[in-house]
Parts: structure tokens; C-alpha cells; sequence
């Protein structure tokens, strides 16, 4: 039976307000109980405004009030650690933003804190929860498409809102670390998290920004099975915030488009004015908002999984292990992207089963091997076949089914 729970809010930006919006407004049962800031008049801001009883710039001192059994932590990537080991130690339920860590390393450490003090440990994950995604991962799972082959993830937008992201040693990195997260994560799930992530082809470069890091990345993973997945992300995107997907499998096709083209579509002068949707670049002109925006990135029904597992005493579907995966990957791409060659994912600790190979079907008709067949408009059928003796190839018209 599900549980209300009071909550300790690390971070006042804009995934802490999307937090916390969702949690007071979505769930109907848990409530965010002290919010930590580390500028008093940004944490006396927002919780006048979102309704929280406690405030603090002291991180320990949220992290332990006694009133909360739960910690959210909505921090700049350098600060998740030290939030995890306090937490743990408070013994209070953990669940951290993307991405884990700056590093697997730094991943790494964060894991095993919450399995030595054995407290629940949830990656918040969005994108992994949008409904279209949670659909579609469970018509894959359903066998709707065979075997998944290969996976393309894409997250572009002009950048994101914060200094701190801009920094490549506070963030760890740019737009790989910031995008490259959720897509890895997304590929993964339509994958199988069984099957290992064995070696990485990505190239990165920063081509706008006067920054360190890279502000636009490709990569493409191998896994064990054979199957290869691809990401694309950008901070130099122009146009608002373009999350799409595409699977092929040996049985069908998934096409999801998460954000930009989803239905909505508005002309305006701009004479209103005002928020249209996250990474919008303009509020004139043809707009593309988003109907349910907490709902469409995921949030819902992440935070229903997390409190969900957290009182049935089960493990959520992403957890910390799965943010030191997607951290391990992401160390491949920034080796991959210096040496310009494949470079292996190093994973220390490996926890899935593994997959078998994705198969060749083989079919034969008069001892040939059957390549395609398709339909002729006068309903005949034509066979591509291959000799399996000398190799050659030859076309077959035969009488419809």
C-alpha cells in the first residue's frame, strides 16, 4: 500500500522546481517537507512558493531534518557525491538526478555507499519514463518487433539554463554528459539491460561555444549481441528541445518523437507573451508547446516507480548500478573522441546475464536460401535467393500464396 513520504529537496533550479511540482502535484501523497539552497534568499524564495515548511543552506543539516525520510538530489553534478555519502550515512532513501557521476569512477564510489549502509537508491532518470517510451519499451519486451538490431536516440536544444553546466570540471564534461545520459540509458532499455555495452565510436567537438567542453557529440555503442545503438546530441540546436527515438528490429519499427512535433502546434504574434515549453527559443511565431510538460519528460510516472518501490521494498527500474553503466559508457566516448578509434567500456563490476547473438533467420525454398521475399502487384510473389553452394544470387517469380 502506497505510503506518503517527506522529502528533502537538494536544489532549487529548474529539475528541482520540475521535482517538486511533480511530487505536490502528481503522486497526491508525498510532499517536499525542507528545501536546500545554498543562497538564503533562494531557498526563502522558493519554498514560499512551492509550499515547503523548512528551508536551509546548511546541506547536512537538510540532508538530516527530521522530518524527511527522503532525499532528492537536484545538485550540480560535483555535489552528488558528498549529498550521497551524507544521505547514506543519515540513512535516509536516495534518489539522485542524471547523471550519477562525473565519471564511472565517481559513479562507482556513489554505489557502493548506498549498498554498504543499504539504504534504496533511485536514478532519476527521466526520459526513461516518458509514456511513449514506457509504451514502447513494453511492446519491444512483447516480442512487437523481434530483436532490436539497433537503436538512435537524438537530444538537441540550445544549451542548458545554469552556469555550472558550462564548466567541464563541475559538470565533467559537456553535452555528452548533459544528453549523452538519457540517451545511453534509452538505448540500453530497449536493448535489455542484459545485454553488456562491449566498445564505443564517438566523436565530439565544441563548434559554437567559447567553452572547454564539447558542445556537440555522436557516439555509437556495440553490444554483446551485435546490436549497435547511436546517439546524437547537441548544445547548438536550434528551435526549441528535439528528443526523438528510433528502434529497428528484426520484426518492425519504433518511431517516437518526445517533444518537438507531438500534435500541438500554435501560431502566435507573441503579443501574450510568456512560458511556452523547456528550451523554447521564442514565444512568437509557430510554437510547439507541450500539453502535460511534467508528465511528457517523464516525471510522473518516474516518481510513482521510485516511491512505488520504495514501500514495496523492491528496487526501482533505474537505479544507481544503471547510472554507473551509463558513467562507464560515457568515459568510452570521451576516450573514443581524443584517440579516434573504438575504445572498449571498462566495467569493473558487470551485473547482467548477457545476450546470445542476434540470428540470421534461414528459410530455403528448392534448396536455395531465401534473402527477401515480397508481393507483386499482380499478386505473385518474388524471391531473392542465394545458391549455398556457389553463392550466387538469383531473383524468383512464383505463384501467389
Amino acid at each position: 500500500m502506497a505510503k506518503p513520504h517527506s522529502v528533502t529537496m537538494l536544489g532549487t533550479g529548474l529539475i528541482g522546481l520540475f521535482y517538486t511540482q511533480t511530487l505536490h502535484g502528481r503522486r497526491g501523497l508525498d510532499r517536499v517537507g525542507c528545501v536546500y539552497s545554498r543562497s538564503e534568499e533562494r531557498a526563502r524564495a522558493f519554498a514560499a512558493e512551492n509550499d515547503v515548511p523548512h528551508r536551509s543552506t546548511d546541506l547536512e543539516e537538510a540532508i538530516r531534518h527530521p522530518d524527511t525520510d527522503t532525499v532528492v538530489i537536484a545538485l550540480p553534478n560535483h555535489l552528488h557525491e558528498e549529498a550521497v555519502r551524507l544521505s547514506a550515512e543519515a540513512g535516509k532513501a536516495i534518489l539522485c538526478t542524471k547523471p550519477l557521476g562525473r565519471t564511472a569512477e565517481e559513479a562507482r564510489r556513489m554505489l557502493d555507499l548506498v549498498e554498504r549502509h543499504g539504504v534504496f537508491a533511485g536514478y532519476l532518470e527521466d526520459l526513461c519514463y516518458t509514456p511513449k517510451h514506457l509504451k514502447a519499451v513494453q511492446s519491444v519486451r512483447d516480442g512487437a518487433i523481434g530483436r532490436v538490431m539497433w537503436v538512435r536516440s537524438r537530444e538537441t536544444h540550445p544549451g542548458p539554463h545554469s552556469a555550472w553546466f558550462w564548466d567541464a570540471e563541475l559538470a565533467g564534461g559537456g553535452c555528452i554528459v548533459d544528453l549523452g545520459c538519457h540517451c545511453i540509458e534509452i538505448i540500453r532499455r530497449f536493448m535489455g539491460k542484459d545485454d553488456r555495452p562491449v566498445e564505443v565510436m564517438c566523436w565530439a567537438d565544441t563548434l559554437v561555444h567559447p567553452i572547454e567542453a564539447e558542445d556537440n557529440g555522436i557516439a555509437m555503442i556495440r553490444f554483446e549481441s551485435g546490436a549497435i545503438g547511436q546517439f546524437e546530441v547537441s548544445w547548438t540546436f536550434r528551435g526549441g528541445m528535439d528528443l526523438r527515438d528510433e528502434v529497428a528490429g528484426t520484426e518492425g519499427t519504433i518511431w517516437l518523437n518526445n517533444f518537438l512535433r507531438t500534435g500541438f502546434e500554435m501560431f502566435s504574434s507573441g503579443a501574450g507573451g510568456g512560458y511556452v515549453a523547456e528550451k523554447a527559443e521564442s514565444d512568437s511565431g509557430w510554437l510547439f508547446p507541450v500539453g502535460d510538460e511534467v508528465s511528457e519528460l517523464g516525471y510522473v510516472d518516474m516518481f510513482h516507480d521510485m516511491f512505488d518501490a520504495i514501500d514495496e521494498g523492491r528496487p526501482p527500474q533505474e537505479t544507481f548500478y544503471d547510472g554507473y553503466v551509463v558513467n562507464a559508457v560515457m568515459d568510452a566516448c570521451y576516450r573514443s573522441a581524443r584517440t579516434k578509434a573504438w575504445e572498449g567500456v571498462r566495467l569493473d563490476d558487470w551485473r547482467g546475464a548477457g545476450a546470445t547473438a542476434i540470428e540470421r533467420p534461414a528459410r530455403t525454398f528448392e534448396d536455395q536460401v531465401v534473402i527477401k521475399e515480397e508481393h507483386m502487384p499482380d499478386g505473385r510473389r518474388k524471391l531473392i535467393l542465394k545458391d549455398p553452394t556457389t553463392g550466387a544470387f538469383s531473383d524468383r517469380v512464383v505463384a501467389g500464396a
